[in-house]
């Protein structure tokens, strides 16, 4: 999820749903127009989102980084800071980073910041694009495959048209369950197809159009369409944990 985006009252409607806890991740909320915007969106995340989960009776986990969408003219000063920030307790993997258009600017960052990540041992979220889907993410796996264990990947709004590729690899792969990217019954699909050994379900509840609810909804279609318990806990909880070490 992108907590910052989000109404409080979200926080609520996952809890009551039987959420218990979620990550969070660093995103692109305002025009990049110097590593201050992005800064100040880190802090935020790191400072306020917790807390107003916790009201809320959601415990959040947090990841921090510099997505694709959100590269200042100055980036070299987020990646100065972003170690220190990586520091506290509540962050658990560097994310989201990744490629959206697949430009060079994009690919440094992406490359120096999953470098970062494997040197201080945590794992990352790495974001594939909305457009050029199927043309970004061979880039996105070779790079990962070459700066970090695929083990501590995360690969994110997985879809059909990427699938065959990704299966291939040994990155955890993420199933977006969100209005304009999967829709429960999508997921369902490949889940059944693929089986749950490899995938997480999310929200990625953001600004575009998004459902607190989308985990719970896929998960309640799982126990409608025969899954059994360990296979829903292992996509909607212990595939994760496992990866990033929740205590």
């Amino acid at each position: 999820m992108h907590a910052d985006t989000r109404p409080i009252e979200d926080f609520e409607l996952m809890a009551v749903s039987g959420v218990e806890e979620a990550i969070a991740c660093a995103h692109d909320p305002l025009e990049a127009l110097s590593a201050d915007v992005i800064l100040a969106h880190l802090r935020r995340v790191l400072m306020v989102e917790p807390g107003r989960a916790s009201r809320k009776g959601l415990r959040l986990h947090l990841a921090l980084g510099m997505h694709p969408r959100a590269i200042p003219p100055d980036h070299g000063r987020v990646l100065e800071e972003l170690p220190a920030l990586l520091k506290d307790s509540s962050v658990v993997a560097v994310g989201e980073i990744g490629l959206d258009s697949g430009s060079e600017i994009e690919k440094e960052v992406f490359i120096e910041q999953m470098q970062m990540a494997d040197e201080l041992g945590f794992p990352v979220i790495v974001h594939t694009p909305r457009t050029r889907k199927a043309e970004i993410t061979p880039l996105i796996v070779d790079l990962v495959g070459e700066n970090i264990d695929e083990r501590r990947a995360v690969i994110e709004h997985v879809n059909m048209d990427v699938l065959p590729h990704l299966i291939e690899t040994e990155c955890i792969l993420g199933l977006t369950v969100q209005p304009e990217k999967l829709t429960p019954a999508e997921a369902v699909e490949i889940l059944r197809e693929y089986g749950t050994e490899r995938f997480v379900i999310n929200s990625d509840m953001s600004s575009a159009p998004s459902d607190p609810l989308s985990v719970p909804r896929t998960v309640h279609r799982m126990r409608m369409e025969g899954f059994g318990r360990r296979e829903i806990r292992r996509v909607s909880r212990d595939n994760i944990r496992d990866l990033i070490k929740i205590n």
